[in-house]
């Protein structure tokens, strides 16, 4: 109810909560992020090269709000779909560009994209069924989801793209 979430209206919702580690612990810096329209990430982990990132995109003109890392990639990915990449085509680029231990979940209008780094540090547990598909770090928090007894549940494999369409 505080949220109104009875009357929105969508395919998917991304809903994250964590502590920044690797900058200021302020509401700018909280998740999701965003960057351009219908494009959001959430992102455990931390990146080794976000200031690089930015080195890279800043001469194009791509303007940053925070320091944190959790942006970096973010506006790297959405400048890698505005540029025309599908997103699976834009994910493979950032596992080339991104450097770091990292569990991301991104939406798109049409799509939600899940991704570990190549070691798979970072938790992640998925569920699926017919009617959903669940993200969390621990199984815990997809316990309790209706007919999860049914769900293919499982940890994504280390640099596998799961895509799903809304």
């Amino acid at each position: 109810a505080r949220y109104d979430f009875g009357n929105l209206k969508g395919s998917h919702l991304v809903g994250h909560t964590r502590m920044a580690t690797e900058s200021a612990v302020t509401p700018d810096r909280a998740h999701p992020f965003t960057a351009g329209e219908d494009f959001c990430l959430v992102h455990n982990g931390s990146l080794s090269n976000p200031y690089g990132v930015r080195r890279k995109l800043e001469p194009l003109g791509i303007h940053f709000d925070t320091d944190n890392d959790t942006e970096a990639a973010c506006r790297f990915l959405e400048w890698r779909l505005r540029e025309g990449d599908p997103l699976p085509d834009a994910l493979q680029k950032g596992f080339e560009e991104l450097d770091g231990f990292y569990t991301f979940l991104m939406g798109t209008t049409t799509e939600l994209a899940l991704i570990r780094d190549p070691f798979a540090c970072k938790p992640a547990v998925v569920a699926e069924n017919d009617d959903y598909v669940a993200i969390a770090s621990e199984f815990r928090s997809l316990a309790h989801l209706p007919d999860i007894r049914n769900a293919k549940v499982f940890e994504p494999a280390p640099e596998e793209m799961y895509v799903w369409k809304a």
